[in-house]
């Protein structure tokens, strides 16, 4: 039976990029919910940008725009780079949105009326040129027990002690540099202490990952404080309901984002809100977080929840930190690394597999090792799974014209193979995806090892013994479906290209069932190397210490620019490798996101078509390429873009920019004609 399933991750702040920190929560909890899909199940995930708060106030301040215009600009990259990383929402909405101010009023107004709002002055360091409340990471001054300069108003990085912003020695606003002064104002408060029992009995379900449950134990033994949910105007975000000049504090609003997506997305398709949220809801209901947000979603949220007369989240599972190299991500360092640009240099495959590969249900840390990450991919990856379709492929066209045969020459191999499903499944239920992985790479190498040991490029060179190297082959195939199955949730563009090559569609929701006599296509190769220069540019391009990106652009530039001579002398069968085609373009499109790519589709007459990235399109506009003839590199490796596969390349002379020309055969050359 299908089971109804709602999923969500914690909103990213609308101030600023992803980095790989972010990736590592959305990556984990996109694996878990196509895992469900694909077993299935009615799931879907949704998610939003955490829109509200002084800091985006601010931002937009110092921009020149309005908080509006900020939030629907990060929101626009926030969602670029999440599906840049393969993540698929089934709704990504907005906290500065009407069905968020709809749930936080009415959450509110049900907290009052049920008498669990207090309301008390607060006397807090107020920035007079400014007319705004300072919180504490806004306000600087001398720690007052080692005297180190330019601290924060909670702890100084210096010695490691904790204090109050009134504890500073000569404070100063991080904002206006003004010396602040103390204001008293009214806030109001969540009443958390009236939860205890609720919480009690809610940190002893099974809702809560063991080390989460004994954190949440701590602060309740230690005593439950009330949560201060207002802040003073100017601020950016929802009016409380008659008070003017107070505004709900961003925490309230931020997990009712997850309320408001699903609102709009039951809106969009038809869905019933309450069969989610209600009190009789029988959905299975689940939030992905970080463990440094735990006291937000793990007290306040099921304490707001319970009072509001909504039901309880099914489980939280929390997460820890990723760490790069075995340090904190560092901007020195080069390992505070932007999702753009991981994006810039590497497939997004790569850092899913990597991440899955390290992941467990339980929250700790995880760390970013980029050394391990290289080889790791390219062993697994491209070195055992990949392997197995590419060397097989050709056995199978030669020795049964492409088709699988209809035996199975290892029945014992494909029962392990196949057996494996339960326990692999049971595996990604539990988010224990770093045990699938090795599960699922024991039975790569036991493919692997088989093909070896049978030879089958050695029973290809007799006519007797063809068919017997087909059959070994098209066992083979068959197992590569089932595994790129299992890590299907892990690397769904692999999962594609894998079903364009099989002909078939990728189904785990039943017992696997052997392809017999089914054609495949050609194989085309799906993954290539991690490239460890790129690696090493990423970094670069990470680091606190590389030219500005207008500096290094115009070195690259300069170097290409230059012509240092004629190359090396090389010998004539190094030449004679290289397979020239006259090619026709027979497509031509910009590539979204690409500012010197154009996507060309190439005619090779009897060898079928070709795509091939080209970086022209600053010199040529694709409508006018259409129907030219050019000459290609038709035996070029192809090579994996984070925009498709690219599989040959175009010549062209020039030294770039719009000085380039393509290369056209004279009149009277045809699609195909090898270029001699």
């Amino acid at each position: 039976m299908s089971r109804k399933i709602l999923v969500t991750s914690a909103l990213p702040y609308a101030n600023g990029p992803l980095h790989l920190g972010h990736l590592l929560e959305s990556i984990q909890t996109d694996i878990w919910v196509r895992y469900q899909k694909l077993r299935g199940n009615d799931c879907i995930y949704l998610c939003a940008d955490d829109a509200h708060g002084t800091a985006i106030m601010l931002t937009a301040e110092k921009l020149g725009i309005t908080p509006e215009e900020q939030i629907a600009r990060v929101k626009a990259e926030h969602e670029r780079d999440l599906a840049g990383f393969l993540i698929h929402f089934d709704n990504y909405h907005s906290t500065h949105s009407p069905e968020c101010q709809h749930y936080s009023e009415e959450i509110y107004r049900r907290l009052d009326a049920n008498g669990h709002i207090e309301r008390r002055d607060v006397t807090q360091l107020f920035d007079p040129e400014k007319n705004l409340f300072l919180a504490d990471r806004y306000i600087k001054g001398s720690c007052p027990k080692c005297k180190a300069e330019d601290q924060y108003g909670d702890n100084c990085e210096a010695c490691g002690a904790t204090y109050t912003p009134a504890d500073l020695l000569n404070p100063r606003s991080a904002i206006s540099g003004a010396t602040p002064v103390e204001k008293t104002s009214q806030h109001f408060f969540f009443k958390l202490g009236d939860f205890e029992n609720l919480l009690r009995d809610w940190t002893n379900s099974e809702a809560l990952q063991p080390q989460i449950a004994n954190k949440l134990r701590e602060w309740l033994d230690a005593g439950l404080q009330s949560w201060d949910i207002s802040r003073d105007a100017p601020y950016f975000g929802f009016e409380i309901p008659d008070a003017p000049g107070k505004y709900f504090y961003v925490w309230l609003d931020a997990p009712i984002g997850y309320m408001a997506s699903c609102a709009n997305w039951c809106e969009k398709n038809g869905r019933d809100f309450n069969d989610y949220w209600g009190l009789d809801s029988e959905a299975e209901l689940y939030h992905f977080i970080g463990k440094d947000i735990i006291n937000f979603h793990g007290l306040f949220w099921p304490a707001m929840l319970d009072s509001a007369g909504f039901r309880q989240p099914t489980a939280i599972y929390a997460h820890g930190f990723l760490t790069v190299n075995g340090k904190k991500m560092s901007k020195s360092r080069g390992t505070f690394i932007k999702a753009e640009t991981y994006l810039k240099y590497l497939p997004a495959e790569y850092l899913r597999y990597y991440f899955a590969a390290k992941l467990s249900g339980a929250v700790d840390d995880i760390d970013l090792n980029l050394e391990d990450f290289t080889n790791r991919v390219n062993s697994d990856l491209v070195g055992k799974l990949v392997n197995i379709a590419s060397r097989s492929a050709k056995f199978v066209q030669k020795g049964n014209a492409g088709k699988l045969s209809n035996t199975q020459h290892n029945p014992d191999l494909w029962q392990r193979v196949t057996a494996a499903s339960a326990t692999i499944a049971q595996l990604y239920e539990q988010r224990e995806y770093s045990k699938a992985v090795r599960e699922i790479m024991a039975l790569a190498d036991a493919t692997n090892e088989y093909f070896d040991s049978c030879e089958p490029w050695k029973l290809a060179k007799s006519d007797d013994t063809i068919v017997v190297a087909a059959e070994i082959a098209s066992q083979c195939i068959d197992i590569f479906r089932v595994l790129t199955t299992y890590l299907a949730p892990v690397l769904p563009e692999l999962a594609k290209q894998a079903e364009q090559f099989l002909n078939c569609s990728l189904t785990w929701q039943g017992d696997f069932t052997p392809l017999h006599n089914h054609a495949i296509e050609p194989f085309k190769p799906m993954m290539s190397r991690v490239d460890a220069d790129k690696v090493s540019a990423m970094v670069e391009e990470s680091s606190d210490n590389s030219p500005p990106p207008q500096t290094a652009a115009k070195s690259k530039k300069a170097a290409k620019d230059k012509d240092t001579g004629i190359a090396d002398t090389i010998a004539y069968p190094d030449f004679a490798k290289i397979d020239l085609r006259v090619a026709e373009i027979v497509a031509a499109e910009a590539v979204e996101g690409a500012d010197k790519l154009l996507k060309l589709t190439l005619s090779l007459g009897e060898f079928g078509t070709r795509q091939v990235f080209a970086g022209i399109k600053t010199a040529y506009n694709a409508e006018q390429l259409v129907g030219k003839l050019t000459v290609m590199v038709a035996n070029l490796e192809a090579r994996k873009m984070r925009f498709g596969m690219s599989e040959g390349m175009v010549l062209a002379a020039g030294p770039g920019d719009q000085d380039i020309w393509l290369l056209s055969p004279d009149s009277g050359a045809k699609a195909g004609m090898k270029i001699q």
